[in-house]
């Protein structure tokens, strides 16, 4: 069991029964899935960066992505009706855990000028969404391999009911979440 799986269940559940007044353990807000996305429309003529990107997507992940389709043609992106314009990686179980740790703990503080996340990243159905401008800041990647620079969206889906649920949730697991009143 991973460090941040056994600490959900030793220390959020019983703090989140007591905050929000649940009666059972399967009441308690979990998280279901963490969903790395990356798009790359400016790179989609050179296969060189895709590659990159996706080996460093591959890397960050332990999973390999898939290619995101346009659903429709947009001629102002250029775009077309199938076309590749993003790379996704959805985790679940263990590796989701181990991704969530190495997020909190290391890839965060190592953000330049970082300060915490905001309480309005957290949508009103409890669902956390990052915007990461950098892939270096994970230890997985080589500040000496890496040729291009590209960001990254990582959304983490739980089965909240509401934000304040969401949030607290996400605080009581570590997530550095800055405004945020200590209530529990």
């Amino acid at each position: 069991m991973n460090r941040l799986q056994g600490k959900y269940i030793k220390e959020v559940i019983p703090k989140m029964k007591e905050a929000f007044g649940y009666k059972n353990n399967l009441e308690v807000p979990r998280i279901l899935k963490v969903t790395i996305n990356s798009g790359i429309g400016k790179y989609k003529q050179d296969q060189k960066i895709i590659e990159d990107i996706e080996k460093d997507l591959t890397m960050i992940a332990g999973q390999k992505p898939v290619f995101t389709q346009a659903k429709k043609a947009v001629s102002s992106f250029k775009t077309r009706q199938g076309q590749n314009i993003g790379l996704k990686v959805t985790l679940r179980g263990a590796r989701m855990y181990n991704f969530i740790d190495r997020l909190i703990s290391l890839a965060l503080p190592r953000t330049r000028d970082f300060r915490g996340l905001e309480s309005d990243s957290v949508d009103k159905s409890g669902n956390l969404n990052i915007g990461i401008r950098e892939q270096i800041v994970f230890p997985e990647i080589s500040h000496e391999n890496v040729r291009n620079i590209f960001g990254l969206e990582v959304s983490v889906t739980t089965n909240a009911k509401s934000k304040e649920e969401g949030l607290g949730l996400f605080k009581l697991l570590g997530f550095p979440i800055k405004g945020l009143a200590q209530k529990l």
